[in-house]
């Protein structure tokens, strides 16, 4: 073979070679082209089902694409998990990602899927705090002072969660792994009906999120122990961490967006852009603000470390707890 015909081999494999690249990016320059669907794991109405149609319309505008929400309930948000992982990874079909995703990778035992190795994060979008409320009878002003009661009634305090492995089980699991107590876990279906019992002291203490409880607390129909974040909240100020007393505990909800494996950098890295501008919005912050959350935003490559942490987190939690999925 002359040595022009080889040099002439190597330049055609060269250009094979960066074909994959090119196309990946001409796919980002024109995307989306189409609708693009994101699954929510949840029932419409829930901070989750919101956020999701918050996020699907700053995306709509600014794209200039529909981003249409559909709701695929089941399973404790695996059903939607599971449709995303075996999508094509052609960024058409997204996942709005969640705390209990990383909860359920250890609370179910036959995922047909693995949520880190199957989902590729795009950004996260907001964490959501928790707060420890009690029923105003409970005769406990404080995190120490609930502590040194429930050790002195050791299995007589209710503590009330909208089912097993739910986010507020898990965070009154991890307050009972720190503090050495033993409260009795009470599971309803669903965050409603244990609220409703909470308020009427049916059930003594429940770890909510703070959006759902924010205006019972303002009522004086229940009180804030602590707050489940590392550092204080705006909206209550004068409520301490649970970590003030309890030091390293953290509990908090959060919210991102995900896409099938293999969907091309290119097309990640531009919603991942679109979704931190929209975060750095005031518009998105106040509407943030008014589900109690707050933004977080960032690289995917950060909420793909928070992702990690966050299952391994858990899943030592649900291992103490022995919880399974009902």
């Amino acid at each position: 073979m002359k040595l022009v015909d080889r040099r002439a081999l190597l330049h055609l494999g060269a250009a094979a070679g960066m074909l994959p690249a090119l196309s990946h990016s001409l796919r980002a320059e024109t995307y989306p082209s189409r609708p693009v669907r994101l699954l929510v794991g949840f029932a419409a109405g829930g901070i989750t089902d919101i956020l999701a149609r918050l996020i699907s319309q700053s995306l709509s505008e600014r794209l200039g694409q529909q981003f249409i929400v559909e709701n695929r309930v089941g399973a404790g948000s695996n059903l939607a998990t599971e449709a995303v992982a075996k999508s094509p990874p052609d960024g058409y079909t997204l996942l709005q990602i969640s705390a209990a995703n990383a909860i359920n990778t250890t609370l179910y035992r036959n995922l047909n899927f693995d949520l880190i190795r199957d989902i590729v994060p795009i950004a996260a979008v907001m964490r959501v705090p928790g707060v420890m409320v009690v029923h105003p009878s409970v005769p406990a002003l404080t995190v120490p002072e609930f502590i040194t009661y429930a050790k002195s009634n050791p299995g007589k305090i209710n503590m009330a969660s909208g089912g097993n492995g739910s986010t507020p089980h898990i965070y009154g699991e991890l307050f009972k792994m720190m503090a050495g107590v033993d409260l009795q876990h009470v599971p309803y279906r669903g965050g409603a009906p244990a609220l409703i019992d909470l308020l009427s002291g049916q059930v003594h203490v429940m770890f909510d999120t703070l959006p759902t409880s924010l205006e019972h607390i303002r009522t004086h129909k229940l009180r804030p122990l602590a707050v489940t974040t590392m550092t204080r909240v705006e909206v209550l100020p004068e409520v301490p961490t649970v970590g003030e007393f309890l030091p390293g505990y953290e509990a908090s909800g959060w919210q991102g967006l995900g896409a099938p494996k293999d969907t091309p950098g290119p097309i990640v890295d531009r919603l991942n852009a679109e979704i931190n501008t929209a975060l750095d919005g005031m518009t998105m912050k106040d509407r943030l603000a008014q589900l109690g959350g707050l933004p977080i935003g960032g690289s995917a490559a950060e909420f793909s470390k928070l992702i990690s942490d966050e299952t391994e987190k858990w899943a030592r939690v649900v291992k103490f707890s022995g919880a399974r999925a009902d």
